[in-house]
């Protein structure tokens, strides 16, 4: 079985792909190194998955790795596409799910809406010795200013996917997988696995 190594020690993230990347040996970066600092400064998903990927491919020192990263975050419309690319940090710098997800409830709040559309961004990066390759997954619905439900992280429970009217707290894993932007790049993420 092929070893795949994620340039991320984010334990909600680790299970996800995980559950989606069966075919591999799923290893986050920090089982087999120390976890270090990766400096995030791009201005794209996209570029922000091909640093963290490039970051853990060169740490490890191993040239047959498999790095696969993954940079997503919540677009809401309302504020603008805030907090998209900061959206893991958008409580501030070691803010928890539960203070950013606070915040963006405040957020929403203070333009006096309840309810804005939104949007899910996952680009996932893949790296090896002599390849680098990116796809993108998304998913549509409607940031609301409650929170509900106890199932996913982050966001998911202010976030109403499109069709339906539960948050991704509230709805059961196997439907948010199907639904799931990190499972649509995911999944083109393992067609461009099987030809590297």
């Amino acid at each position: 079985m092929k070893k795949l190594v994620l340039a991320t020690a984010n334990k909600g993230k680790v299970k996800e792909i995980k559950a989606l990347c069966k075919a591999y040996e799923v290893a986050p970066y920090t089982d087999l190194i120390e976890e270090f600092e990766i400096v995030e400064d791009a201005d794209t998903f996209k570029g922000n998955a091909l640093i963290k990927a490039r970051a853990v491919y060169e740490a490890l020192g191993d040239e047959d790795a498999v790095v696969l990263a993954d940079d997503s975050g919540i677009s809401v419309d309302i504020l603008g596409g805030a907090p998209g690319i900061f959206s893991a940090r958008y409580g501030g710098v070691n803010a928890s799910d539960k203070e950013n997800l606070y915040k963006l409830i405040a957020e929403i709040k203070a333009k006096g809406a309840s309810s804005s559309p939104a949007h899910y961004t996952a680009a996932i990066a893949i790296v090896t010795k002599d390849k680098e390759r990116t796809v993108h997954g998304w998913m549509y619905g409607t940031a609301i200013t409650e929170a509900r439900g106890e199932k996913g992280f982050g966001y998911d429970p202010m976030f109403v996917p499109a069709g339906f009217d539960k948050t991704l707290g509230e709805l059961d894993d196997g439907v948010k997988k199907e639904l799931s932007h990190r499972s649509k790049a995911l999944a083109l993420a393992s067609k461009v696995l099987k030809v590297l």
